[in-house]
This record gives structure tokens, sequence and C-alpha cells, in this order.
């Protein structure tokens, strides 16, 4: 709902020199943010949550491998010995461009420079069905929930006597091809073979299927074609079905209908399919592209504006090189929040600014124990080593010591036993409607 209080929000000092405001808390907010430290501007940074999450290892508080406190970090904490960082749990429902305003929950501020970082969200192309009856994973609540429905789901299913009315309840399908899609199927028929019949020996997990649905030709579709045909080998080594050239056509939350092939039943549909660049009212039609990302220029300026600029998954930035914008990948995001930061300081100077030149640093996926692709500019691996890459890499960038500790011996503990800790069906509490307003996660405010 909108804001209809227009008093400032409260405890923001006025700022000696500048104000740079950063609306989201994700790889390019926080980068930014920390970039921006420990210089003349005041830097204000605001997130609808109190902490920054790490997505890539999402999938692993999903499947019980990795409490959720190990892939979030409280962004209050990274800004202890920050001085001119102020940030602000708050949630942004419009932009007053000509008066350099922002409309928030929790009242108005006013900006010289306003950056936006919100990211994407969930893409369900228009299908109401499927965005109401299936689980995304794009926050750590809803990562969360997911985990919480696969546990109940089996709590459920050895109550029943029936096989044949357990097999919608047992099977997952997932929707979605890329690198989150992959990583959960993988890391789901893992449980299926080696932990979940050890905490329901009543149940027979041959009759639960784990399905991955693609609508394209291939898996992992930024790979090369020798990591995307071994992630395709891993995937049916772990028992998963893989149904390329599929469409989901609609779901009614018993039945997946595909087009032109047979429908499957099941009660958990996991969304992994696409994202789309989050709005603001404020921004008008035409600084968006037609896939709703928003246009900038080579130093991430919003089409039109002077002192508007959007980073990450949120903009589209199209050169001879990327004719249809970078990869909505959290390098390219913290890539370009790390150039907007080095302009802006030197902005401080009087120095010119430099325009955004993307580095491509490779990319890799994980699809089970020992099983992992890499492809690098210089060179393409498989296997054990690749896995070991991939743990190492998503290891050294998850903030904080205690962080990247709780990891390492959750994973070596996984490793050795092959028995995670974490199935715990903890439900959330029914809150009450006027207890709501702090306790329950609120969507980014979108047009």
């Amino acid at each position: 709902m909108m804001s209809t209080e227009l008093l400032p929000i409260p405890n923001i000092s006025k700022p000696s020199h500048q104000r740079i405001v950063i609306v989201g808390g994700g790889f390019a907010g926080l980068k930014l943010a920390q970039k921006l430290s420990h210089t003349d501007y005041q830097v204000v940074l605001l997130d609808k949550n109190n902490y920054h999450m790490f997505q890539p290892l999402l999938y692993q508080v999903a499947t019980a491998a990795l409490p959720p406190d190990a892939v979030s970090f409280p962004l209050r904490r990274a800004f202890h010995k920050t001085p001119n960082v102020v940030f602000r749990m708050a949630v942004v429902e419009e932009i007053k461009k000509e008066e350099n305003l922002l409309l928030t929950n929790l009242g108005t501020l006013t900006y010289d420079y306003l950056i936006l970082a919100q990211g994407a969200s969930t893409n369900y192309f228009g299908n109401q069905n499927v965005h109401k009856y299936s689980a995304p994973m794009k926050s750590t609540s809803e990562a969360l929930y997911i985990r919480n429905k696969i546990i109940s789901n089996y709590e459920r299913a050895v109550n029943i006597a029936d096989p044949e009315e357990r097999k919608p309840i047992m099977n997952v399908v997932i929707v979605g091809g890329g690198a989150t899609g992959v990583e959960l199927a993988g890391s789901i028929a893992e449980l299926r073979n080696k932990v979940l019949p050890k905490d329901y020996p009543q149940l027979s997990f041959k009759n639960m299927r784990v399905i991955l649905i693609e609508a394209g030709p291939c898996l992992l579709a930024g790979l090369k074609e020798k990591s995307r045909d071994k992630a395709l080998e891993y995937l049916q080594k772990l028992g998963v079905e893989v149904m390329l050239h599929t469409m989901v056509t609609d779901y009614d939350g018993f039945t997946v209908q595909l087009k032109d092939k047979p429908c499957i039943q099941t009660v958990t549909l996991l969304w992994a399919a696409g994202i789309k660049a989050n709005s603001l009212i404020g921004i008008s039609e035409g600084q968006k592209a037609p896939n709703g990302r928003l246009l900038v220029n080579e130093f991430n300026l919003l089409k039109d504006m002077k002192n508007i600029y959007v980073v990450g998954d949120q903009c589209v930035q199209m050169n001879e090189k990327y004719p249809k914008g970078h990869p909505q990948v959290a390098q390219v995001a913290i890539q370009q929040a790390a150039n907007l930061a080095s302009n802006l300081k030197g902005e401080l100077k009087r120095k010119s600014w430099k325009p955004f030149q993307y580095k491509d640093l490779g990319s890799m996926a994980t699809v089970g124990k020992s099983m992992a692709v890499v492809d690098l500019p210089f060179i393409s691996f498989r296997g054990f080593f690749a896995w070991f890459v991939w743990l190492f890499v998503h290891l050294m960038a998850i903030l904080g010591v205690r962080n990247k500790l709780e990891i390492l011996l959750t994973w070596a503990w996984k490793y050795l036993s092959f028995d995670p800790s974490l199935r715990l069906l903890i439900r959330p509490r029914y809150v009450k409607e006027f207890k709501r307003k702090w306790m329950t996660e609120e969507p980014d405010y979108e047009v």
C-alpha cells in the first residue's frame, strides 16, 4: 500500500556533502555500499530484509544441507565501523524523480544520487496458476518454505496406506534448466537416494520421481557443450528424469500440464524457470526494455536521467559484444557496482568517468557429491576437481568468518556421512493481521 505520510524517515542526519541512496542489499548494492564507505558521501542503504543472502547456495537451505543463517549475513554488521553508511529495513514504493525523493513504507528520503540495485524476481511468464501454486526460490524464506514442504510431504506420505495415493505427494518436479534448477534437482535426487530412505524406511522411494523440465534444447545454456552434456549425464546417473523441449502450460496444485506431453501428478512444483527485473512506480515505460529491464548507458546511468543509476539484474546495458545486454549473474552485478563506486569516488576528485567493461570470469554448476562442471575463460574441467573448485569459490564468496567455518564444517560432515542433520519441520506460527507488519516478509513494490 502506498505511503500517505510525507514525513522524512527519522534518525537519518543531514549529509555534510552529498547523499547516495542505494535500494537493494544484494550483490550489487552491498558491494557499492562497501566501496563507498569511508568517503565524504553519506550512503543510505535500503532493503526489505536486514540481511544479505547468498543466493547461489539457497538450494542447499531448501534441501536441508545448510542452515539459513549460513547463507545470510546481517547488513548492519557489515557497517559497524563505517559511520557514513546508514542502513534501514524499508520497502521503496515510488520515485519522484523531479523532486529527488523516494517514498517508502517508513517515510520519505531525499537523494543526490539514487542507485537502484533491486535485482530480479521470479518470472512466471504470465501463468497465474503457476504463480499461485508453485514454489519459487529467490529468498531465504522461500528456501525454508521448500524445505518445510518437502519434509512435510514425507511426514504426510508415511501415514497414507495406498501407494498410488502417495506418489503425487512424494514426486518433485523442478522447472528450469539453469544452474538453480540443475543444482536443486541433483540435491533432491541425492536426498532421495541416500538420506530419506533412512528417515522413512516404511516408504518405497522407488515410487518418488525427481523430474527436471526445461523448455529449451539443453541444460545450463551459458556453459560449453561438453559441460552441458556432462551435467545431463550426472543428473541421469542420480536418477533425475530430464525433460528437454518441454513446456509447462498449467498447474492446479496437483497436476502439471505439459504441451504435447502427458501430464505429471505432484503437489510439489518448484519454479526456477526465469527471472524478471524489479521495477518501481516513477520509472517510465520509455526507460524500460521490452523484457522489463531498465535501460542504462555505459556508466549505468538510467536513460534520460542525470543522477539515477541502475546496476545488476535490474538493468540492461547493450553494446557490440552484448547486443541483448549482459547475463543476469552475480559477477556482472558485482563488477558494475565496483565500477560505479570507483566513478563516484573519482567524482569527488573531479576525475573523468570510466565506462563499464565486463570481464567474464567463467561459469560453474554442481550436480551432486563430486560431480560438477566448470568453464573458465582458458580451461574447462569436470568431475571431482571441478566440484572442489566450486566448493572453494563459493566458500570464499560467503561473507563472514563464522559463515565460512560453519559451511566448511557442514560440507565436511555431509561428505563423510552423507546425513545432513537439518531435516527439521519448523512450521511458521500463524501471525495475526495486526502483528504482520514487521513479522512477515514484504514483497518488492511492483507496478
